[in-house]
């Protein structure tokens, strides 16, 4: 097959791109993906078999709604909510049979773990029977999650919340509206909608759509035109700080540019609120914390004898675990198993994924290791 065919590139520059993918295997099928984002290809293209499946672009995001939207959209747009979990296309590839879905992280790397969860959470079978080149774009959310844990409200374990619906090979997006009515044609949940808005009425109510989904500690919003072929996106004081948590718990393992952006979001975020004193002092009490008692509590621990990382929770068929877990051995990652458990059928199982920067660093720091600056 020419890959480079459905791809925007020409066959010559498919070629030098081509050397960029990585080959791995998942259940004895060998496939490329592209971890990295170029400037002609998203990251995640994946070459399986004779399907090309397109990665998902970067969406742009806006510190200032105010002078941002009017910026960036000239007609309408709709308002949806950006849920914090991680990334996955699902899509149909190979022959039929044995055409199968398969779920990919934002890189292309086959996951099982997700796979089998999108198996049994969204009715893929109908749905790729029907529309076999289309691939369903969506959040992967929950406490039981391997990547990114999140607390919902609505979400005991895991769930699969579609923000996307996408032509398989060529990432074109369903319009807003289509894709929605095609979802509930086939009882797949997705994304909260806030409606739509032109860009002077989404300038007036988006401050008080983000400043609820702050009250709830949720993510942020998505917006984008009805075709979406335009994206924008902003996310809450809640997201920023808990991301700033989150990095400085593992302080050696985020880089500063990860740190710096969500810094600067709160900063343009408390002008743009036009904050009085009182509120942006408290503001800046609340991003102290998250910073200095994460990193304190993760110091605490190590010098306690704890290893520090990643800590997750899921749940599956023991196989399903198993599967998982090589996954991640295969991918350079050291696991710490914590508890490891059987509920009706399922095996539940929490560990660590450890961060070796931080564990090594603090602790030479510990043992008096000389700070060169």
């Amino acid at each position: 097959m020419d890959y480079h065919d459905p791809l925007p590139v020409s066959a010559e520059r498919f070629a030098e791109l081509r050397e960029h993918f990585e080959t791995r295997s998942v259940r004895g099928r060998e496939y490329e993906h592209l971890p990295d984002y170029r400037s002609d290809l998203n990251r995640g293209v994946v070459l399986i078999e004779d399907t090309v499946v397109d990665g998902f672009p970067k969406i742009p995001r806006t510190l200032v709604i105010e002078t941002g939207v009017p910026r960036h959209f000239d007609d309408e747009l709709a308002v949806e909510e950006k849920l914090d979990g991680f990334n996955v296309r699902v899509a149909r590839v190979g022959d039929d049979p044995p055409a199968e879905p398969l779920a990919f992280t934002r890189s292309g790397i086959v996951c099982p773990f997700t796979t089998y969860k999108a198996r049994e959470l969204l009715p893929v079978a109908e749905f790729f029977a029907d529309h076999p080149d289309l691939m369903l774009c969506g959040e992967m959310v929950g406490p039981e999650n391997p990547y990114t844990d999140h607390e919902y409200a609505d979400v005991d374990s895991l769930a699969f919340r579609v923000f996307d619906v996408r032509e398989r090979e060529t990432g074109d997006s369903l319009p807003v509206r289509e894709r929605r009515e095609l979802c509930a044609d086939y009882d797949i949940p997705q994304v909260p909608f806030h409606g739509v808005f032109t860009p002077e009425d989404a300038v007036d109510e988006l401050p008080d759509i983000v400043e609820e989904l702050d009250a709830d500690g949720r993510e942020g919003v998505v917006m984008k035109t009805r075709s979406v072929d335009r994206q924008l996106k902003y996310t809450t004081s809640a997201a920023n700080q808990g991301n700033l948590e989150y990095a400085f718990s593992l302080p050696f393992d985020y880089g500063q540019a990860f740190m710096f952006r969500r810094l600067i979001r709160e900063a343009f975020q408390s002008v743009e609120w036009d904050e009085d004193e009182p509120a942006r002092r408290e503001r800046a009490h609340e991003l102290g914390e998250a910073i200095l008692c994460s990193m304190t509590d993760t110091i605490e621990r190590i010098d306690g004898g704890a290893t520090v990382g990643e800590r997750h929770t899921v749940r599956a068929p023991p196989s399903v675990v198993d599967e998982l877990f090589e996954h991640f051995r295969s991918m350079g990652l050291q696991l710490e198993i914590e508890t490891d458990e059987r509920e009706a059928g399922e095996r539940v199982v929490t560990f660590t994924k450890k961060t070796q920067a931080t564990n090594d660093k603090v602790r030479a720091y510990l043992d008096g290791q000389i700070v060169r600056e």
